[in-house]
């Protein structure tokens, strides 16, 4: 018998350390030559760590949380005629792909808002949260490409079940085997629908019924992986960013009932659109007058970059945690193609399967609440940028209009800005213009 020591893999561009997100066995279970012992995670992302060979658990190098140098022991297996050796230091063809980068990881995901779905009619929250298990779960602590259940470590034949987290914890919850379920999800992945299907044909062996919380009881979350991520770039923003929100009130009858012609015109051949994308035209329309909105800050260098393209990013919730997906050169393409490009922007970032390039390169971001929107909401800098445009709930109110009281379609858009680089009557003015367009949604197709 001998001992592999599996090391912390250098995963590259310069990275020191990375925090173990999770681990996929413990002492003394047997693992098989390329099963996934371990998540860790980068600034950019959340890698799967393969064993190079097949044995038995000694020892785990940390916790989950622990931050570890690359070249630290990660794990130590003991294996069959050979002597004690080591794994190599470098991340080698057998470590599977990064499941998506973090949304924390590009500066460019530090907004606290929801993405209203294209497939909704209005922006709406629950259908941000779309059931293709979004990274559903996305993203490095959980994202839906690649996330096993924590369950005894298979043979060879190892086979890995697609689950998000939450969904993986709902099923060990209720004592489900996600291996004898059929996902019905992309690629055979796990959803709640799935658990819901099997609660409904036969209640789980050995499940407890459901309780209230009581008064005594306390549950303490370790805040690592992506939710560590965001909370560290939340904090950061805050800290460096002179935030100040503007809240405007808009008339948005007219662009609605321009968007049901629109569908009923065009929605069989080209899709139906929502909302969002006749916000972004009028985004990448007002931003021609005011070029210091679609801008990043480098504080350090003391450097504002002005960009002529648009790159819109789109913030997308999902059960572990915010996505920012970015729309490239939104001012090029025209509703429909907007429309189709964020539906798989999305998809992709709830799936797990967005690549680094498409969350990452921002240079303003659109984010909504959707029918959770509420009157107003102040959403935080999506930093290097310096402007954040927030979307509230649409609601039909009574307004005076000419001496007289007629019901109209009104949303507020609730914004904030970087006051280091945005003076206050700029952001004003910008908000203005985008009202204008969206009350008189003629001028969105005036070049």
């Amino acid at each position: 018998m001998g001992t592999h020591v599996i090391k912390m893999p250098d995963i590259g561009e310069g990275i020191a350390q990375v925090e173990l997100v999770e681990w996929f066995v413990k002492v003394g279970d047997s693992v098989s030559e390329d099963q996934v012992v371990a998540d860790v995670m980068t600034d950019k992302a959340t890698v799967e760590i393969p064993s190079p060979v097949s044995g038995t658990v000694i020892s785990l190098g940390g916790a989950p949380g622990d931050v570890l140098a690359v070249g630290s022991d990660l794990i130590r297996i003991e294996v069959a005629g050979e002597a004690e050796r080591e794994a190599p230091d470098s991340l080698s063809e057998r470590a599977l792909p990064a499941k998506g980068p973090s949304c924390a990881a590009q500066n460019d995901q530090t907004s606290t808002a929801l993405l209203a779905s294209v497939d909704s009619d209005e922006p709406s929250a629950d259908d941000a949260n779309i059931e293709t298990p979004s990274q559903e779960e996305p993203a490095p602590t959980g994202s839906a490409n690649g996330d096993r259940a924590q369950a005894d470590p298979a043979p060879a034949s190892h086979s890995r079940t697609l689950a998000a987290p939450a969904v993986r914890k709902r099923a060990a919850d209720l004592g489900i085997d996600l291996h004898s379920l059929n996902g019905s999800g992309p690629d055979g992945q796990i959803l709640h629908a799935d658990l819901d299907a099997r609660l409904q044909a036969a209640p789980p062996t050995g499940s407890s019924p459901a309780r209230a919380n009581q008064p005594g009881d306390e549950q303490q979350i370790p805040v690592i992986g992506l939710r560590r991520k965001i909370a560290e770039r939340m904090q950061d923003s805050k800290r460096r960013v002179a935030h100040f929100s503007y809240v405007e009130e808009i008339d948005v009858t007219a662009v609605e009932a321009l968007r049901v012609e629109l569908n009923q015109r065009w929605g069989e051949q080209r899709g139906r659109l929502t909302l969002l994308p006749l916000l972004v035209r009028a985004l990448v329309v007002a931003v021609r007058d005011f070029p210091q909105i679609n801008a990043r800050y480098d504080d350090e260098a003391q450097v504002i970059t002005r960009y002529g393209a648009v790159h819109l990013g789109i913030a997308t919730q999902s059960d572990s945690g915010l996505m920012v997906p970015v729309l490239r050169h939104a001012e090029s393409a025209d509703l429909w193609g907007n429309a189709r490009e964020i539906q798989r922007l999305a998809d992709a970032a709830r799936r797990g399967k967005a690549t680094r390039e498409e969350l990452s390169g921002s240079t303003l971001t659109l984010s909504s609440l959707g029918a959770l929107g509420g009157i107003a909401s102040t959403p935080v800098v999506n930093t290097p940028e310096v402007a954040i445009v927030g979307v509230n709930r649409i609601v039909e109110r009574p307004v005076v209009i000419d001496g007289q009281i007629v019901i109209r379609k009104m949303m507020n858009l609730s914004s904030s800005f970087d006051h280091r680089v945005v003076d206050g009557m700029d952001a004003a003015r910008f908000i203005q213009a985008v009202r204008r367009l969206l009350e008189q949604p003629s001028l969105l197709f005036i070049d």
